[in-house]
């Protein structure tokens, strides 16, 4: 990205966590992007989350 004010000295280099349209959109920018493809645990389910957070208490 070249154009708007410089707010940072060197040229950034982005970890882009879930929503991959933004790392492609950053890509197609000219900036350094990595795209982890992440979820949250359960699919979202809160129910599943909550069971999942106790087996982990239980460790």
């Amino acid at each position: 990205m070249t154009h708007g004010p410089f707010f940072f000295a060197e040229p950034l280099r982005i970890i882009n966590i879930g929503i991959e349209v933004f790392a492609e959109d950053l890509a197609a920018e000219g900036v350094q992007v990595v795209h982890l493809d992440w979820r949250p645990p359960s699919g979202g389910d809160p129910r599943l989350a909550a069971l999942l957070a106790r087996l982990e208490d239980e460790e």
